[in-house]
Protein backbone atom coordinates (compact mmCIF):
# COMPACT_ATOMS: atom_id res chain seq x y z
CA UNK A 1 0.00 0.00 0.00
CA UNK A 2 0.97 3.98 -0.50
CA UNK A 3 0.05 6.76 1.38
CA UNK A 4 0.24 9.51 -0.38
CA UNK A 5 -0.64 12.79 1.04
CA UNK A 6 -2.77 13.89 -2.04
CA UNK A 7 -3.93 17.01 0.04
CA UNK A 8 -0.64 18.47 0.77
CA UNK A 9 -0.51 21.26 -2.06
CA UNK A 10 -4.70 22.04 -1.82
CA UNK A 11 -5.05 24.84 0.85
CA UNK A 12 -0.97 25.42 1.42
CA UNK A 13 -0.87 27.54 4.73
CA UNK A 14 1.58 30.55 5.13
CA UNK A 15 2.19 29.24 8.71
CA UNK A 16 5.38 28.98 10.70
CA UNK A 17 6.61 25.73 11.86
CA UNK A 18 8.81 24.91 14.78
CA UNK A 19 9.71 21.94 16.50
CA UNK A 20 10.84 20.60 19.49
CA UNK A 21 11.71 17.47 21.70
CA UNK A 22 8.95 17.18 24.12
CA UNK A 23 10.02 14.07 26.13
CA UNK A 24 10.45 10.37 25.90
CA UNK A 25 8.71 7.43 26.27
CA UNK A 26 9.00 4.35 28.32
CA UNK A 27 11.23 2.40 25.35
CA UNK A 28 13.29 5.59 24.74
CA UNK A 29 11.69 6.84 21.57
CA UNK A 30 11.75 10.61 21.51
CA UNK A 31 8.47 12.22 21.73
CA UNK A 32 8.65 15.95 19.76
CA UNK A 33 5.71 19.21 19.78
CA UNK A 34 5.25 20.73 16.93
CA UNK A 35 4.03 24.65 16.82
CA UNK A 36 1.72 26.08 13.99
CA UNK A 37 1.64 29.65 14.06
CA UNK A 38 -0.15 32.26 11.76
CA UNK A 39 0.43 36.08 11.19
CA UNK A 40 -1.39 36.97 13.95
CA UNK A 41 0.00 35.40 16.31
CA UNK A 42 -2.10 32.67 16.90
CA UNK A 43 -0.35 29.08 17.82
CA UNK A 44 -0.97 25.87 17.93
CA UNK A 45 0.64 22.58 19.50
CA UNK A 46 0.85 19.27 18.42
CA UNK A 47 2.54 16.10 19.21
CA UNK A 48 3.55 13.34 17.27
CA UNK A 49 2.10 10.81 20.28
CA UNK A 50 -1.02 10.44 18.93
CA UNK A 51 -1.56 13.37 16.53
CA UNK A 52 -2.52 15.13 19.48
CA UNK A 53 -3.55 18.24 19.81
CA UNK A 54 -1.90 19.69 23.05
CA UNK A 55 -2.72 23.24 22.84
CA UNK A 56 -4.45 26.11 20.98
CA UNK A 57 -3.31 29.55 22.28
CA UNK A 58 -5.71 33.08 20.77
CA UNK A 59 -6.78 36.28 21.73
CA UNK A 60 -10.08 36.88 23.32
CA UNK A 61 -12.12 40.27 22.53
CA UNK A 62 -9.49 42.23 24.40
CA UNK A 63 -6.37 40.61 23.23
CA UNK A 64 -5.77 38.55 26.11
CA UNK A 65 -4.10 35.12 25.09
CA UNK A 66 -5.07 32.11 26.53
CA UNK A 67 -5.40 28.43 25.85
CA UNK A 68 -8.70 27.08 24.72
CA UNK A 69 -8.33 23.42 24.65
CA UNK A 70 -7.32 21.10 28.14
CA UNK A 71 -4.31 19.37 28.33
CA UNK A 72 -1.67 17.96 30.02
CA UNK A 73 2.02 18.89 30.59
CA UNK A 74 4.17 15.67 29.38
CA UNK A 75 3.79 12.39 27.37
CA UNK A 76 3.69 10.65 30.37
CA UNK A 77 0.33 12.15 30.93
CA UNK A 78 -0.84 11.81 27.52
CA UNK A 79 0.18 7.78 28.15
CA UNK A 80 -1.72 8.18 31.38
CA UNK A 81 -4.57 9.73 31.00
CA UNK A 82 -7.82 7.85 29.92
CA UNK A 83 -9.79 11.17 29.02
CA UNK A 84 -8.73 11.03 25.14
CA UNK A 85 -7.00 14.71 25.51
CA UNK A 86 -7.13 16.14 21.97
CA UNK A 87 -5.67 12.22 20.32
CA UNK A 88 -6.55 11.36 17.14
CA UNK A 89 -9.01 8.33 17.86
CA UNK A 90 -8.72 5.13 15.67
CA UNK A 91 -9.28 2.82 14.47
CA UNK A 92 -12.86 3.74 15.82
CA UNK A 93 -14.15 6.68 17.32
CA UNK A 94 -16.56 6.11 19.92
CA UNK A 95 -18.23 2.76 20.71
CA UNK A 96 -19.17 -0.28 18.92
CA UNK A 97 -21.09 -2.73 21.09
CA UNK A 98 -20.26 -5.48 22.79
CA UNK A 99 -16.82 -4.68 20.90
CA UNK A 100 -17.48 -7.41 18.17
CA UNK A 101 -19.14 -6.85 14.81
CA UNK A 102 -19.80 -9.20 11.41
CA UNK A 103 -18.48 -8.19 7.98
CA UNK A 104 -18.52 -10.33 4.33
CA UNK A 105 -19.69 -13.43 6.66
CA UNK A 106 -17.17 -13.27 9.60
CA UNK A 107 -17.48 -12.03 13.16
CA UNK A 108 -14.63 -9.83 14.51
CA UNK A 109 -13.78 -9.61 18.67
CA UNK A 110 -12.36 -6.29 19.43
CA UNK A 111 -10.64 -4.94 22.66
CA UNK A 112 -13.14 -4.70 25.25
CA UNK A 113 -11.64 -1.78 27.24
CA UNK A 114 -14.98 0.40 28.22
CA UNK A 115 -17.22 -3.05 29.96
CA UNK A 116 -18.09 -4.67 27.21
CA UNK A 117 -17.68 -2.55 24.84
CA UNK A 118 -14.87 -1.18 22.67
CA UNK A 119 -14.13 2.69 23.31
CA UNK A 120 -12.02 4.64 21.12
CA UNK A 121 -9.87 2.40 19.40
CA UNK A 122 -9.45 0.15 22.37
CA UNK A 123 -6.97 0.32 24.93
CA UNK A 124 -3.91 1.19 22.57
CA UNK A 125 -5.59 3.05 20.54
CA UNK A 126 -3.91 5.10 17.65
CA UNK A 127 -4.12 7.69 20.33
CA UNK A 128 -1.33 6.30 22.43
CA UNK A 129 0.59 5.57 18.79
CA UNK A 130 3.60 7.25 17.90
CA UNK A 131 2.96 8.47 14.64
CA UNK A 132 5.66 9.41 11.86
CA UNK A 133 5.31 13.48 11.32
CA UNK A 134 6.50 15.42 8.53
CA UNK A 135 5.79 19.14 7.33
CA UNK A 136 4.84 19.69 4.16
CA UNK A 137 4.21 23.59 2.54
CA UNK A 138 3.47 24.73 6.17
CA UNK A 139 1.04 21.86 7.16
CA UNK A 140 1.76 18.96 9.44
CA UNK A 141 1.57 15.56 7.85
CA UNK A 142 1.27 12.58 10.91
CA UNK A 143 1.22 8.95 9.90
CA UNK A 144 0.62 5.47 11.34
CA UNK A 145 0.31 2.46 10.23
CA UNK A 146 -2.00 -0.16 12.02
CA UNK A 147 -1.23 -3.94 11.69
CA UNK A 148 -3.71 -6.49 10.98
CA UNK A 149 -5.05 -7.78 14.49
CA UNK A 150 -4.67 -4.51 15.77
CA UNK A 151 -7.37 -4.46 18.58
CA UNK A 152 -8.82 -7.23 16.68
CA UNK A 153 -9.51 -4.84 13.42
CA UNK A 154 -8.77 -7.27 10.57
CA UNK A 155 -6.85 -5.91 7.19
CA UNK A 156 -3.11 -3.66 7.52
CA UNK A 157 -4.49 0.32 7.54
CA UNK A 158 -2.16 3.10 6.79
CA UNK A 159 -3.75 5.98 8.23
CA UNK A 160 -2.40 10.19 7.56
CA UNK A 161 -3.98 13.13 9.55
CA UNK A 162 -3.14 16.64 8.19
CA UNK A 163 -3.06 19.56 10.48
CA UNK A 164 -3.08 22.76 8.90
CA UNK A 165 -3.69 26.26 10.52
CA UNK A 166 -4.47 29.81 8.41
CA UNK A 167 -4.48 33.61 8.82
CA UNK A 168 -8.43 33.65 9.41
CA UNK A 169 -8.02 31.34 12.14
CA UNK A 170 -9.10 28.11 10.42
CA UNK A 171 -7.01 24.76 12.11
CA UNK A 172 -8.51 21.90 9.26
CA UNK A 173 -8.01 18.35 9.67
CA UNK A 174 -7.72 16.02 7.43
CA UNK A 175 -8.17 12.35 7.63
CA UNK A 176 -7.06 9.91 5.15
CA UNK A 177 -6.45 5.88 5.19
CA UNK A 178 -6.25 2.86 3.37
CA UNK A 179 -6.55 -0.93 4.09
CA UNK A 180 -5.07 -3.75 2.45
CA UNK A 181 -8.40 -5.67 3.60
CA UNK A 182 -11.95 -4.63 4.14
CA UNK A 183 -12.06 -2.90 7.35
CA UNK A 184 -14.96 -0.67 9.39
CA UNK A 185 -12.80 3.19 10.10
CA UNK A 186 -14.03 5.68 11.91
CA UNK A 187 -11.74 8.67 12.43
CA UNK A 188 -11.81 11.87 14.76
CA UNK A 189 -10.34 14.37 17.35
CA UNK A 190 -11.16 14.25 21.09
CA UNK A 191 -10.06 17.51 21.77
CA UNK A 192 -11.46 19.32 25.03
CA UNK A 193 -12.69 23.07 24.18
CA UNK A 194 -12.82 25.56 26.60
CA UNK A 195 -13.14 29.24 24.94
CA UNK A 196 -12.78 31.01 28.31
CA UNK A 197 -9.19 29.51 28.38
CA UNK A 198 -10.27 27.99 31.76
CA UNK A 199 -11.42 31.07 34.06
CA UNK A 200 -14.70 29.28 33.78
CA UNK A 201 -16.44 25.96 33.02
CA UNK A 202 -18.43 25.52 29.97
CA UNK A 203 -21.95 25.79 31.40
CA UNK A 204 -21.71 29.17 30.09
CA UNK A 205 -21.22 28.70 26.61
CA UNK A 206 -23.74 28.81 24.31
CA UNK A 207 -23.71 26.15 21.21
CA UNK A 208 -26.12 25.64 17.79
CA UNK A 209 -25.94 22.43 16.06
CA UNK A 210 -27.35 22.21 12.78
CA UNK A 211 -29.23 18.58 13.23
CA UNK A 212 -32.96 17.70 13.60
CA UNK A 213 -32.02 14.54 15.17
CA UNK A 214 -29.71 12.90 17.81
CA UNK A 215 -28.90 8.92 18.64
CA UNK A 216 -30.51 8.51 22.20
CA UNK A 217 -28.54 5.82 24.33
CA UNK A 218 -28.60 2.78 26.58
CA UNK A 219 -27.11 3.10 29.89
CA UNK A 220 -23.98 2.08 28.31
CA UNK A 221 -23.89 4.96 25.65
CA UNK A 222 -24.49 2.31 22.69
CA UNK A 223 -27.19 4.39 20.66
CA UNK A 224 -30.72 2.83 20.26
CA UNK A 225 -33.05 4.61 18.49
CA UNK A 226 -33.10 8.19 16.00
CA UNK A 227 -35.04 10.69 18.16
CA UNK A 228 -36.25 14.87 16.93
CA UNK A 229 -34.28 17.49 18.90
CA UNK A 230 -37.62 19.45 18.71
CA UNK A 231 -39.14 21.19 22.29
CA UNK A 232 -36.64 18.94 24.45
CA UNK A 233 -33.28 19.59 25.59
CA UNK A 234 -31.25 18.64 23.07
CA UNK A 235 -32.86 21.22 20.80
CA UNK A 236 -29.58 23.45 19.65
CA UNK A 237 -30.86 24.51 16.39
CA UNK A 238 -30.38 28.13 17.21
CA UNK A 239 -28.18 29.46 20.40
CA UNK A 240 -28.78 28.39 23.43
CA UNK A 241 -26.88 28.36 26.76
CA UNK A 242 -24.98 24.70 27.38
CA UNK A 243 -25.58 24.97 31.30
CA UNK A 244 -29.33 25.79 31.83
CA UNK A 245 -29.92 23.00 29.22
CA UNK A 246 -27.61 20.51 31.27
CA UNK A 247 -30.27 21.30 33.88
CA UNK A 248 -33.58 20.64 31.77
CA UNK A 249 -34.99 17.25 32.88
CA UNK A 250 -34.87 14.55 30.65
CA UNK A 251 -33.85 10.60 30.89
CA UNK A 252 -31.01 10.80 28.15
CA UNK A 253 -29.58 13.61 30.07
CA UNK A 254 -29.45 11.51 33.47
CA UNK A 255 -28.28 8.65 31.14
CA UNK A 256 -25.45 10.04 30.00
CA UNK A 257 -24.49 12.20 33.27
CA UNK A 258 -24.74 15.02 30.92
CA UNK A 259 -24.55 15.25 26.91
CA UNK A 260 -23.18 12.67 25.53
CA UNK A 261 -24.94 11.85 22.10
CA UNK A 262 -24.07 12.00 18.28
CA UNK A 263 -26.22 14.45 16.87
CA UNK A 264 -27.31 13.04 13.14
CA UNK A 265 -26.04 16.14 10.76
CA UNK A 266 -28.00 17.88 8.00
CA UNK A 267 -26.09 17.15 4.76
CA UNK A 268 -25.24 20.17 2.64
CA UNK A 269 -28.24 19.61 0.81
CA UNK A 270 -30.10 19.99 4.16
CA UNK A 271 -31.07 16.35 4.17
CA UNK A 272 -30.62 14.66 8.00
CA UNK A 273 -28.10 11.59 7.84
CA UNK A 274 -27.65 11.53 3.98
CA UNK A 275 -24.31 10.46 2.90
CA UNK A 276 -21.81 13.48 2.33
CA UNK A 277 -19.39 13.23 -0.87
CA UNK A 278 -16.10 14.27 -0.23
CA UNK A 279 -15.54 18.02 -0.24
CA UNK A 280 -19.20 18.62 0.99
CA UNK A 281 -17.71 20.61 4.11
CA UNK A 282 -20.28 22.74 5.58
CA UNK A 283 -21.22 24.33 8.97
CA UNK A 284 -22.71 22.25 11.64
CA UNK A 285 -21.97 24.03 14.95
CA UNK A 286 -20.99 27.23 16.85
CA UNK A 287 -19.51 27.24 20.03
CA UNK A 288 -19.20 30.62 21.72
CA UNK A 289 -18.20 32.27 24.81
CA UNK A 290 -19.89 35.53 25.76
CA UNK A 291 -17.25 36.43 28.82
CA UNK A 292 -14.29 36.38 26.29
CA UNK A 293 -15.56 36.75 22.87
CA UNK A 294 -14.00 33.88 21.18
CA UNK A 295 -16.24 31.68 18.80
CA UNK A 296 -15.56 28.44 17.61
CA UNK A 297 -17.24 27.33 14.02
CA UNK A 298 -16.87 23.85 13.28
CA UNK A 299 -17.34 22.22 9.53
CA UNK A 300 -17.06 19.15 8.33
CA UNK A 301 -17.90 16.38 5.82
CA UNK A 302 -19.20 14.16 7.96
CA UNK A 303 -22.62 12.84 9.19
CA UNK A 304 -22.46 13.27 13.05
CA UNK A 305 -21.20 15.10 16.07
CA UNK A 306 -20.83 13.31 19.16
CA UNK A 307 -21.43 16.62 22.03
CA UNK A 308 -20.19 15.35 24.86
CA UNK A 309 -19.98 18.03 28.15
CA UNK A 310 -16.85 16.58 30.26
CA UNK A 311 -19.40 14.49 32.19
CA UNK A 312 -16.68 12.79 33.34
CA UNK A 313 -13.65 15.27 34.30
CA UNK A 314 -13.93 15.61 37.98
CA UNK A 315 -10.88 15.06 39.52
CA UNK A 316 -8.92 14.71 36.74
CA UNK A 317 -5.49 16.68 36.68
CA UNK A 318 -4.88 18.59 33.86
CA UNK A 319 -2.09 21.25 33.54
CA UNK A 320 0.43 22.58 36.04
CA UNK A 321 -1.11 19.03 38.22
CA UNK A 322 -4.44 20.88 38.53
CA UNK A 323 -7.29 18.61 39.28
CA UNK A 324 -10.18 19.45 36.75
CA UNK A 325 -14.01 20.08 37.71
CA UNK A 326 -16.52 18.71 35.94
CA UNK A 327 -17.77 19.98 32.67
CA UNK A 328 -14.19 21.87 32.59
CA UNK A 329 -14.30 21.35 28.63
CA UNK A 330 -16.33 20.01 25.90
CA UNK A 331 -15.86 18.01 23.10
CA UNK A 332 -17.08 18.47 19.54
CA UNK A 333 -16.27 15.24 17.47
CA UNK A 334 -17.04 14.90 13.80
CA UNK A 335 -17.21 11.70 12.58
CA UNK A 336 -19.32 8.78 11.93
CA UNK A 337 -22.16 7.39 13.91
CA UNK A 338 -21.49 5.28 17.51
CA UNK A 339 -21.83 1.41 16.70
CA UNK A 340 -22.34 2.05 12.80
CA UNK A 341 -20.80 -1.03 11.97
CA UNK A 342 -23.77 -2.82 13.35
CA UNK A 343 -26.58 -0.58 11.84
CA UNK A 344 -27.57 -2.81 9.04
CA UNK A 345 -28.88 -0.04 6.89
CA UNK A 346 -26.02 2.63 7.25
CA UNK A 347 -22.90 0.16 8.37
CA UNK A 348 -21.56 -0.25 4.90
CA UNK A 349 -20.59 3.55 4.49
CA UNK A 350 -17.97 2.76 7.84
CA UNK A 351 -16.56 0.10 6.04
CA UNK A 352 -13.23 0.56 3.76
CA UNK A 353 -11.91 -1.67 1.53
CA UNK A 354 -8.51 -2.38 -0.77
CA UNK A 355 -8.48 0.24 -3.67
CA UNK A 356 -10.64 2.70 -2.08
CA UNK A 357 -9.77 5.54 0.60
CA UNK A 358 -11.55 6.78 3.61
CA UNK A 359 -11.55 10.97 3.72
CA UNK A 360 -12.78 12.98 6.02
CA UNK A 361 -11.93 16.79 6.91
CA UNK A 362 -13.26 18.75 10.18
CA UNK A 363 -12.65 22.56 9.92
CA UNK A 364 -12.25 24.01 13.75
CA UNK A 365 -12.05 27.91 12.90
CA UNK A 366 -11.35 30.29 16.03
CA UNK A 367 -12.56 34.26 15.89
CA UNK A 368 -13.88 36.70 18.04
CA UNK A 369 -17.04 38.58 18.21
Amino acid sequence: MNLADSRSTDRAPRTHVTVERWGTLPGGDAVRLFTLRNAHGMRVAISDLGATLVSWHAADRAGRVADVVLGHDTPAEYLANTSYFGGTIGRWANRIAQARFALDGVTYQLDRNQGDNLLHGGATGFHRALWNAREVDGALVFTHESPEGDAGFPGTLEASVRYALDDNGALTIDYDAITDAPTPVNLTNHAYFNLSGGSSDIRGHMIEIDADEFWEVDDTLIPLARASVAGNAFDFRTSAPIGARLDWPHSQLVRGKGFDHCYLLRSASGATGESNAPGAVRRVAVLYDPGSGRELTVATDANGLQFYSGNYLEGVVGRGKQPLRKHAGLCLETGGYPNQINMDEVAAQTVLRPGERYRHTAVYRLGVR
